[in-house]
């Protein structure tokens, strides 16, 4: 009998692994770190790729798992850095796929001994933005100065407090004639579209409105930017296919995040999200209640595909300057908890970017199974982190970013070795900065490298 395979990109592990449902949440992420591990159809360059791919993958499993690899990992805090690197800036490659994929592959390169590699999935296709009049960015060239290194999210009111209803109602339905038409200009005509669930036998009742020639002109701008962005999904994957076949893992396996900043970011805004806090907090757990089980079952979805088990989760109203520990307790972490459970007991292992301070949420957020994810800090005290969270989970970070983008190699390198010091015995622990450098220079990310090098190796057990 001939077992499944999967190539690099495809395959859905739990359709493979025949009793998927009888596996504990253990099982399935041995089975998951099998296959980050085995990179099944991935055709490695020479021998020395494979190997380096191996060793690499071993140090991340086993830091999560909480034990001791050869050395501590490094999470290179690259962000748009490759474009800058290779002579470019963040609108070039976010307009010209070729300087991209040149960009990145330079970067690859010039950095051969990094532990992972991540392709420029976050470099948005600037044509297909612009294709829809995409408004919930702005971007160099389009709302920003064209030498801006990173994107501006718009904030707006993208539903509004009397609306809730239409959301809790129908999460599809609101997306497609509520939020879609609000969130980019080509999309307005949607708004004119008939519930397209009315459970009536006799179609051209709702036929009739794809008639409509404003929505007609909507749905061929949609295909439009379609194509465009497949455009760009193929050079991404190309530049996947390259660092794989050279031995770069990749450590994320998709994205996902707390249901309460979905609510924030995309629709109801800082100032609308405070206020029915207040005013209507049973709206927003109702809310809540909706949105967590999509947040989970999409991210479940989109890792079936991946080989890193590893979710990304960027997080940003749950900081201490955001809200009180009780508000924490009250409308944030309860659904998110909910998702991090959701994705644990798929096998996966989130990986929450704790954006701000969450130094008075430590004792909170340690209550999970015991290995089982990641947490990723910016602005923390790692020694707390590491007696209280660190004994249960992994936690990775916090160079000051500071010191990356103005520092001196020998900063950067005294500083790893300090966070190394407190953070790394006993395993669990993941070298890097508290956010990405853009504009950074590449001695400072070559320190950090070298750092874990020589003084986060650990010594063999007699």
């Amino acid at each position: 009998m001939v077992s499944p395979r999967f190539d690099f990109t495809m395959g859905d592990i739990t359709r493979t692994v025949g009793n998927w449902s009888e596996l504990t949440p253990e099982q399935r992420r041995a089975e998951r770190f099998k296959k980050w591990l085995a990179a099944p159809g991935v055709k490695f360059r020479d021998p020395q790729a494979k190997k380096l791919y191996r060793e690499r993958v071993t140090r991340f499993q086993k830091t999560i798992s909480l034990e001791e690899p050869d050395r501590v990992p490094v999470m290179l805090p690259a962000g748009y850095f490759p474009a800058y690197h290779a002579g470019y800036d963040l609108k070039t490659v976010m307009y010209d796929y070729a300087r991209l994929k040149e960009a990145w592959l330079k970067f690859m390169n010039d950095f051969s001994d990094m532990d992972t590699f991540g392709p420029p999935g976050l470099v948005l296709p600037a044509r297909a933005l612009e294709i829809i009049d995409h408004r919930i960015h702005r971007w160099p060239g389009h709302g920003l100065g064209d030498d801006v290194p990173m994107y501006q999210f718009v904030e707006g009111e993208y539903i509004k407090a009397d609306e809730y209803d239409k959301l809790i109602q129908d999460p599809t339905d609101f997306w497609l004639r509520t939020f879609m038409p609000r969130q980019a200009g080509a999309f307005a005509p949607l708004a004119r579209l008939p519930h397209l669930t009315p459970f009536i036998g006799i179609p051209v009742f709702y036929l009739s409105r794809f008639g409509d020639r404003e929505i007609q002109k909507a749905l061929k701008t949609m295909m439009a930017a379609g194509d465009e962005v497949v455009r760009w999904q193929k050079v991404v994957m190309e530049i996947a296919t390259i660092a794989l076949e050279a031995g770069f893992p990749p450590l994320s396996g998709g994205m996902s995040g707390a249901p309460f900043d979905m609510l924030t970011d995309m629709l109801r805004g800082t100032h609308g999200i405070v206020m029915d806090m207040y005013r209507q907090p049973a709206k927003i757990h109702e809310a809540l209640r909706v949105i967590t089980p999509i947040v989970i079952q999409e991210a479940v979805n989109n890792a079936k595909n991946a080989i890193s088990p590893v979710i990304m989760m960027p997080l940003h109203k749950g900081d201490k300057t955001f809200m009180s520990q009780k508000q924490f307790e009250t409308f944030y972490w309860p659904s998110f908890r909910e998702v991090l459970m959701g994705l644990i007991n798929e096998g996966l292992v989130p990986m929450p970017f704790a954006e701000g301070n969450y130094i008075p949420r430590l004792e909170t957020i340690r209550e999970m199974p015991r290995a089982s994810m990641i947490w990723y800090f910016e602005y923390m005290d790692m020694a707390e982190a590491k007696k209280i969270v660190g004994s249960n989970l992994c936690i990775a970070g916090n160079l000051p970013v500071s010191i990356m983008m103005t520092g001196t190699p020998e900063a950067v390198r005294e500083g790893c070795r300090q966070l190394i010091e407190t953070c790394a015995p006993g395993g669990g622990y993941i070298l890097s900065a508290s956010a990405s450098v853009d504009r950074g220079n590449a001695a400072n990310l070559r320190a950090m490298l070298a750092a874990a090098r020589e003084y986060g190796v650990y010594k063999k057990k007699r």
